[in-house]
């Protein structure tokens, strides 16, 4: 790890998400606050509205930003994105209406939908190394970590001396360093992609994980993170303000004990990953989610069980399983794309998963409002296993990198087939590092 930190531009770039996470995590703590003041029982229902733009804005504008990514420079976008963010969190503490948090979500979060795939794209272009950059995504899943562990403790801290909107201020601070730190960098201007159509660059990354099975896997693990994960960030104010009967630092420290866990697995990870494959790694915690989400179910339903040590045992366990699934994702997508569809694919990645949470949220903050949270957590551990199910039945157990596959003559570059082999009828057979791009549009079977 001492050797990755010695690549002056990552950590720089590291720098940079650390900062904004911590500002960001603030912001998470006190947006919850401030839907409670200005609604308070249907708090769950506007956080989790609030949520759904996030997850809207994600979805639609990831892709989109990624046809255009490769035709400016990335270090100016970046820096764009962060000072966009900054002001609209600078209006977020003003707000006096619930249709205001809708409105400034709604630029913020399309802001985040454009920064955050042009950021993890960045990163496999600086370090190149496979086993620094497997060091890269454990070292940042460590920094969201500690983030879900340290900044509400430092909220918690914060709000016994202060009132929660200067929360906000403190992430208007961490954009603009992280604004500071992309500026000093020397990121490289993306690999100009092949594909010429603005549809055929917005739609490309989904289409490699459509014909990419271990991504169809991805996706099915992504459910499984949202299912739990939202039980986690919609229903911890009620739960706490309504059930457990805490104040607002006991919001900051239930949501830091999710934190805990994922904290010991982003410490432990990275020499696992160093020899065994993503794929049982991913499964582990993606059925220790759906364990999870259905303890959280029976804890709420059966009388006498919802305590404080019950609850931070059930946030603590979801935070393990969203890690061991969140941290291998990006090794496996880097082995899953070719350069000049990095991009493309991590910001599939980004949009389909926010997918995902685009379903789990409104389940949990509306039918949670209406129906209470015993038939919600149900609904959310079931789709959690569904995810699961799904990822086990289409990602194989034997995945290898090479794979041998045929051409046709005149489908494909004739410098492709250099090393192939005439099997006669005008095919060509060979075996290499294989990846669905303008070459390989379909997955050999």
């Amino acid at each position: 790890m001492t050797s990755l930190f010695r690549i002056r531009d990552y950590r720089h770039l590291f720098g940079a998400q650390v900062v904004a996470l911590f500002g960001t995590g603030m912001t998470t703590v006190a947006l919850g606050l401030l839907a409670y003041d200005l609604a308070g029982t249907g708090a769950a229902a506007v956080l989790a509205t609030a949520l759904t733009i996030k997850m809207v804005a994600y979805v639609l504008i990831a892709p989109l930003a990624t046809a255009y990514v490769d035709r400016m420079p990335r270090r100016l976008l970046l820096v764009g994105l962060d000072v966009l963010r900054a002001s609209v969190v600078l209006a977020l503490p003003w707000v006096d209406q619930v249709w205001q948090i809708y409105a400034l979500i709604t630029i913020l979060q399309s802001a985040s939908a454009a920064f955050t795939p042009t950021f993890q794209a960045v990163i496999p272009d600086i370090v190149s190394d496979e086993a620094e950059y497997t060091r890269a995504l454990s070292a940042s899943q460590l920094a969201s970590t500690m983030e879900s562990l340290l900044s509400p403790v430092l909220a918690a801290v914060a709000l016994a001396v202060m009132s929660y909107h200067w929360l906000f201020g403190f992430t208007v601070i961490g954009f603009a360093l992280s604004a500071a730190l992309v500026v000093s960098t020397s990121i490289p201007d993306a690999t100009r992609s092949a594909r010429t159509g603005v549809f055929d660059r917005t739609f490309a990354g989904i289409r490699i994980f459509a014909a990419t099975p271990r991504l169809r896997g991805v996706l099915g693990l992504d459910l499984a993170v949202a299912g739990a994960g939202a039980i986690v960030m919609v229903s911890t104010v009620n739960m706490v303000r309504d059930h457990l009967g805490g104040s607002q630092a006991g919001v900051a420290w239930l949501l830091a004990a999710s934190g805990i866990g994922t904290m010991i697995v982003a410490m432990t990870l990275p020499r696992v990953l160093d020899r065994v494959p993503e794929r049982p790694v991913m499964f582990a915690g993606g059925g220790l989610l759906g364990a999870a989400a259905a303890s959280s179910a029976v804890m709420v339903s059966v009388p006498g069980a919802l305590t404080w040590p019950s609850a931070l045992m059930v946030w603590s366990a979801i935070g393990v399983g969203m890690s061991l699934v969140l941290t291998p994702v990006g090794q496996v997508l880097r082995r899953s794309s070719a350069p000049a569809d990095r991009a493309a694919v991590f910001a599939a990645q980004f949009s389909l998963s926010h997918l995902c949470w685009l379903i789990a949220y409104p389940i949990a903050g509306w039918l949670g409002t209406s129906a209470g949270f015993g038939p919600t957590f149900a609904v959310l551990s079931g789709l959690s296993l569904i995810g699961l199910a799904v990822a086990v039945r289409v990602w194989p157990r034997c995945d290898p990198a090479e794979l041998e596959h045929h051409h046709f003559a005149g489908d494909t570059a004739p410098e492709h087939l250099a090393d192939a082999a005439a099997v006669g009828g005008g095919v060509y057979q060979h075996r290499h590092r294989f990846v669905i791009d303008t070459e390989h549009v379909h997955w050999p079977t």
